[in-house]
């Protein structure tokens, strides 16, 4: 049987090219996002796949996704929730949402689907970040505190998991991703300027098939002009 893919976030951007980079590469994909007639009119383009509507939050519906989907030799959490404004503008709530999105959910995702990778021997995990979760500017209080804390825990799960053969890798995209909204945000930048969902795709199936012996668990990717 070919192996499982199990992607989370499945939007328009990242999440697509993330499936279909696996599905071309011979893997099964399970597809979690809210929108179910994005990910159902994917997973009809793409050999077996499953389409599977949950919200992440939802710890028993994350649950149950996960039961239908089964052993997954590769799972990418690549569902994100962000917000913009200084600590004094935000609703603190939307930080509370925030971090279920980003920390809880993927808490839970590896608590359902790793024990399976260890009894196998194998597997992978992957996390998808962004610079937030290195630094704090002033106007992303509502959600860089929480992927700092999700690159920790993806940290300590490394550390954990690394030992029992399961690959945990952090990939942080320093960059703007080509999506629609971000072209309509940023009209007047250069294509350059733009990292393509589908290079994101290949660095997290780079990351998955790297050998055991030279395992990364942080990982960076940004435009060639970036300045950072």
């Amino acid at each position: 049987m070919k192996p499982l893919a199990l992607i989370t976030g499945v939007g328009p951007g990242t999440g697509t090219s993330l499936a279909r980079r696996f599905a071309a590469a011979g893997y099964r994909t399970a597809l979690i996002a809210r929108n179910l007639p994005r990910i159902d009119a994917l997973a009809s383009e793409l050999p077996d796949s499953l389409a599977l509507p949950c919200d992440v939050t939802d710890a028993d519906a994350l649950a149950a996704a996960v039961g239908k989907a089964g052993h997954a030799e590769v799972v990418v959490h690549n569902a994100v929730g962000g917000a913009w404004g200084s600590f004094t503008e935000i609703d603190p709530t939307v930080l509370e949402a925030n971090f279920q999105v980003n920390v809880m959910a993927l808490l839970h995702l590896a608590r359902l689907t790793t024990p399976s990778m260890v009894a196998a021997g194998h597997g992978s995990l992957i996390v998808t970040g962004n610079t937030s979760a290195l630094r704090g500017r002033a106007r992303f209080a509502g959600f860089a505190p929480t992927k700092a804390a999700q690159r920790i825990l993806a940290e300590s799960m490394a550390r954990d998991l690394g030992p029992k053969g399961v690959h945990v890798a952090y990939l942080v995209i320093d960059a703007v991703i080509d999506v629609p909204w971000a072209r309509e945000r940023y009209a007047d930048k250069p294509d350059a300027f733009f990292i393509k969902p589908s290079a994101i795709a290949d660095e997290v199936f780079h990351l998955v098939g790297q050998d055991r012996s030279s395992w990364s668990f942080y990982a960076e990717v940004r435009p060639f002009h970036e300045v950072w």
